[in-house]
């Protein structure tokens, strides 16, 4: 094809080795022990078509609403491709944010030694086919010793009214050598509507560089949606995610941090709300691959109806990485005897000198609590989302981005008096 004939080899043989590896793999099953409690079924068994371009229906002020005023730097994407009338400027020099599409074709050197090195193409099936599929996405280039005040947003729409529809998005961030930045990476689509996104993120953290990553899922509640994050941290790096998920009817969060040098230090922070007959799974690894680096971990989810969660928090320590301190934290709270969550902490440690908790904890709204509030004034409901509030609020005070944190906080409020119905 002339798209194959243009794109340089290393990309051919990338994209090659993965649909290869998709080929003989296939969708993962229940009988896969990373897939245990959620069956892809919905997906495999679904015929989605190639999303397309067209950008039918949107208009500026729906995209702003989704955008939320974050400020900063704004790329925008409509099923997977590149929008750049919703996008909106604004970056400090040498700071460089395009799409995927527009970098390969222009620059593929820039993205060679990263793309797709992190994120193995043959390591799991939905990455494989992102792989395969890869056409478009979001780069994002932080130089060495750069420190981007304003938060960079890369905003992901699907929007496919006619049929069921499919896009692979892609996003590549690279943070120089003592760099910092704020990274706001989120997923929408109008209510109702059907289709699939299958994400993959590879985020490079520099020596003594600094990420603050933000990852919003607000898709419609009959979309399914598979995200794959590979982050890569080197000597004395910081990292922090924030993985929201509040709308979809299949959601599975995947994220693999390596601590690749002395003295990282990273967060992964997680909350969702579900509801119905909807599932989200997140599956987490931390992998302390060099001694003296920290990681912390709190992952909080609120379940009614019929809802099911899974939560499988893994944390490796090699044999060389002494000094680790790892501490993990999974709470769920059940609002209706229907919800369900399977949860399982994971630890491999190769080391000695380390310290690793975790703590796992189930549970419902604490009637005491409620009779207190009652006692005081408030209604049940009051009193409920009191509660709710507070438990998830934990998570999102982590929040930094005080716009972003306004927005989750009154979008949860909202949501709330359907899930405790």
């Amino acid at each position: 094809t002339a798209r194959s004939a243009a794109e340089p080899s290393w990309l051919r043989n990338l994209r090659r080795k993965a649909i290869e590896h998709f080929a003989d793999a296939g969708f993962p099953t229940t009988r896969d022990e990373e897939w245990k409690f959620t069956s892809v079924a919905p997906i495999a068994d679904r015929h989605f078509a190639p999303a397309h371009d067209g950008q039918s229906g949107l208009t500026t002020d729906l995209v702003e609403s989704w955008a939320g005023a974050l400020g900063g730097y704004r790329l925008v994407l409509v099923n997977g491709a590149y929008a750049p009338q919703f996008s909106v400027g604004g970056l400090p020099a040498g700071v460089h944010v395009s799409s995927l599409r527009s970098i390969l074709a222009t620059n593929p050197a820039a993205v060679e030694p990263y793309l797709g090195r992190f994120a193995p193409p043959d390591r799991q099936a939905f990455t494989a086919l992102n792989t395969g599929f890869l056409q478009d996405g979001a780069f994002v280039w932080i130089p060495p010793g750069t420190i981007v005040e304003q938060p960079i947003s890369l905003l992901f729409v699907s929007a496919s009214p006619e049929t069921a529809s499919v896009s692979h998005p892609r996003v590549l961030i690279v943070a120089g050598d003592r760099s910092q930045a704020r990274i706001v990476e989120s997923y929408v689509g109008p209510p109702g509507q059907e289709y699939f996104t299958n994400a993959v993120t590879e985020i490079v953290v520099g020596s003594g560089a600094v990420v603050d990553h933000y990852k919003l899922q607000r898709e419609s509640q009959r979309a399914c949606h598979i995200g794959s994050m590979y982050v890569h941290g080197t000597r004395d790096s910081t990292f922090s995610s924030h993985s929201i998920a509040f709308g979809g009817a299949l959601v599975r969060n995947d994220i693999i941090a390596v601590l690749d040098g002395e003295g990282g230090d990273y967060t992964l922070n997680g909350l969702y709300l579900v509801d119905g007959r909807r599932l989200i799974d997140n599956h987490t690894t931390i992998d302390h691959a060099k001694p003296h680096c920290g990681s912390h971990e709190v992952y909080k989810g609120i379940l009614s109806g019929h809802a099911r969660a899974v939560f499988n928090g893994k944390i490796i320590v090699r044999p060389d990485a002494q000094k680790t301190d790892a501490k993990q934290t999974n709470k769920a709270l059940l609002l209706s005897d229907d919800a369900q969550i399977n949860t399982k902490p994971q630890l491999e440690i190769f080391a000695n000198d380390v310290k690793c908790t975790h703590g796992a904890a189930v549970g419902q709204l604490d009637e005491d609590a409620i009779f207190y509030l009652r006692a005081r004034g408030l209604d049940l409901q009051q009193a409920r989302d009191m509660l709710i509030h507070a438990f998830a609020g934990d998570v999102l005070n982590r929040i930094r981005i005080e716009p972003l944190r306004k927005s989750l906080e009154e979008h949860l409020l909202s949501e709330l008096p359907a899930a405790g119905a």
